[in-house]
């Protein structure tokens, strides 16, 4: 119903229009056509032939109106409230100039190219008045505000200085050093505030670098490597926390409950790669940092339907499966991948598990 009245609208409106323009082509083009009969019949004949036009054009005319009207909307929204006022009241001041040049452009003798000119000057001088409003505008409110008031920004910047010092303190565990990936993570900058090695986890440290186990004593100077790395680096904010723990703790204290409740004292964070002392942590009310869970974050997205290209390394569990395995470790299912193994096949994802221990792709060979 909607459409159909519209329809007759722009049909009516099309038949004015093309009657305007008769009397306009008669007035500069034919001033000897002055019989009033054939006034009428030429009226008539010019109204029909552009309404029927423009009846016949209606509907493509609404459609086309139609995405104009909301591809208008759609760019407005995203314009700030404070720029379309700005920007109108340039427009307004272009039309001003506008007016005041129309009078010397109205004045040229032949037809049209006064009214051609005033177009195209109302075009130019709403952009210009409209961009240097835009543009300029939000710059001389803000020195306004700054001129107003300097004392208020003065406190602005100094609650953010303030709020800025107040970072909060990264205590590493043992296993979080032994790891060593701390120490990259460190460099990156994605850690702020200091990062706290208390006495007892150093006096741990020592002990494991001490172990008759080879393979823990390898693990224990590797601990050791990473602190002193990270104590050359002057971006690395690192402090060794000496003190008398034994005071403050039992002597029969675990580690890890010594670390939580340093960092219930300090305010703190602990930064461990420890699954059950993340849970112990997370059971007391102590925030945690977790090194594994960091590294799941930021492994690659991968979709069901991707393709990607794999090497298979070794045999699955089950028969005719296939492992291979991402460059950060992620392990790769390839059904029917066994036939492929010491090959680079292209696989396609079938799906996607993500469990505590990381994530598991299952894939199938294309």
């Amino acid at each position: 119903m909607v459409s159909k009245i519209a329809r007759w609208i722009i049909t009516v409106l099309g038949g004015i229009t093309g009657l305007i323009i008769f009397y306009y082509g008669r007035t500069y083009f034919d001033d000897s056509f002055e019989g009033l009969r054939s006034g009428i019949i030429g009226s008539l004949i010019a109204f029909m032939l552009s309404a029927l036009i423009i009846y016949a054009l209606a509907p493509k005319l609404i459609e086309q109106g139609r995405k104009l009207v909301g591809k208008i909307e759609r760019e407005f929204s995203k314009i700030p409230t404070l720029d379309m006022i700005l920007g109108t009241v340039g427009i307004l001041a272009g039309l001003i100039v506008t007016y005041f040049i129309s009078r010397l452009f109205l004045s040229i003798p032949f037809p049209f190219v006064g009214e051609g000119l005033t177009v195209l000057a109302a075009i130019f001088f709403g952009y210009l008045g409209s961009r240097l409003a835009t543009q300029r505008g939000p710059d001389l409110i803000s020195f306004r505000n700054r001129e107003k008031e300097p004392e208020k920004l003065e406190e602005e910047v100094k609650v953010i200085k303030d709020t800025t010092r107040a970072a909060i303190p990264k205590i590493l565990d043992t296993s979080v050093i032994i790891d060593g990936r701390i120490y990259d993570i460190a460099k990156t900058r994605f850690l702020e505030g200091p990062i706290v090695v208390p006495e007892f986890v150093l006096k741990e440290l020592r002990h494991v670098a001490d172990s008759g186990d080879s393979l823990k004593r390898n693990r224990g100077r590797r601990g050791l490597d990473v602190l002193n790395a990270m104590q050359k680096e002057p971006e690395i904010e690192i402090e060794i926390l000496n003190h008398d723990f034994e005071k403050d703790y039992e002597e029969n204290l675990e580690v890890d409950v010594k670390l939580l409740k340093l960092a219930k004292q300090l305010n703190g964070r602990v930064l461990t790669n420890d699954y059950n002392l993340n849970k112990v942590a997370e059971f007391q009310g102590v925030p945690v940092l977790n090194i594994n869970e960091l590294a799941n974050a930021v492994k690659p997205v991968v979709i069901p339907g991707e393709e990607m290209t794999v090497e298979v390394i070794a045999d699955g569990k089950e028969a005719n499966q296939g492992l291979a395995y991402l460059d950060d470790g992620t392990m790769i299912v390839v059904e029917n991948g066994k036939a492929y193994k010491g090959k680079g096949i292209e696989v396609s994802v079938t799906s996607v598990l993500q469990t505590a221990a990381g994530k598991m792709i299952f894939a199938k060979p294309l």
